[in-house]
């Protein structure tokens, strides 16, 4: 995949629940450190002791299955936050994390962040608004896949890389402005490259989608939106990647 650069637009990010002295009290605590495009920020079973806040880059989030297949289930942007903590309820991370870029990352230990959320009590209503909308998120992608299949989960990612990732053209075509493979595509839905081939040929026979330039370009997004029953509800931080 090429580097990916990930500024995160107004309602995209995943901490617009946080107050502005809410952020600084987190900034506050934070200690920024850079890692190298395709590094591992943590291991999946590793100690949930950390949270990262993205200052710059992007981060991919993924479970492994245990024929050796990724899940994709996250993409973390700039201003982003993520990661997993002991006293919210994880003991273990659920999933590894890598960089598809560059990164430069704030990072809170939960030693520092527990008497930050003892104290302040702000802080901790907006975690749990934080907390439930990762799983929100979470939720609605495994809705996709099983309620409505392989067709569902690849139509709904296509449509969560229009927010953040996409440019619209004088005829009303839609052009990503992120470079995904179908290995790629594959990883998000838990399928295969073969499948995700044999979906989009059928689509592009059907006209709802083309090609420019080896990317997809959607030329009929209400034939997309009804393969996954898109009900164009979500707000603009779940409909992403």
């Amino acid at each position: 995949m090429e580097e990916i650069a990930c500024l995160n637009q107004d309602g995209l990010t995943n901490t617009c629940m946080f107050s502005e002295s809410s952020m600084n009290a987190l900034k506050s605590i934070m200690v920024e450190t850079t890692f190298k495009k395709n590094r591992n920020i943590f291991w999946e079973g590793d100690s949930a002791d950390k949270l990262y806040f993205v200052l710059k880059g992007c981060i991919k989030v993924f479970k492994t299955a245990y024929d050796g297949k990724d899940l994709v289930m996250h993409y973390f942007m700039e201003n982003d936050l993520f990661g997993e903590v002991s006293c919210l309820g994880s003991v273990e991370n659920s999933f590894t994390a890598t960089t598809m870029s560059d990164c430069r990352i704030g990072v809170i230990n939960e030693k520092d962040l527990e008497p930050l959320l003892l104290t302040n009590a702000s802080l901790s209503f907006e975690f749990l608004k934080w907390s439930g909308m990762l799983g929100q998120f979470t939720q609605i992608k495994m809705r996709d896949l099983i309620f409505y299949g392989k067709n569902g989960a690849l139509a709904s990612t296509l449509l969560r890389m229009i927010h953040g990732f996409s440019r619209t053209d004088d005829n009303g075509d839609i052009h990503y402005t992120i470079s995904l493979t179908n290995t790629d595509l594959a990883q998000l839905i838990g399928s295969t490259r073969e499948t995700v081939n044999r979906m989009l040929q059928a689509w592009k026979n059907d006209g709802a989608i083309d090609y420019y330039h080896g990317s997809i370009v959607i030329k009929d997004l209400k034939y997309i939106k009804s393969i996954c029953h898109c009900e164009d509800r979500c707000p603009l931080n779940i409909c992403r990647l």
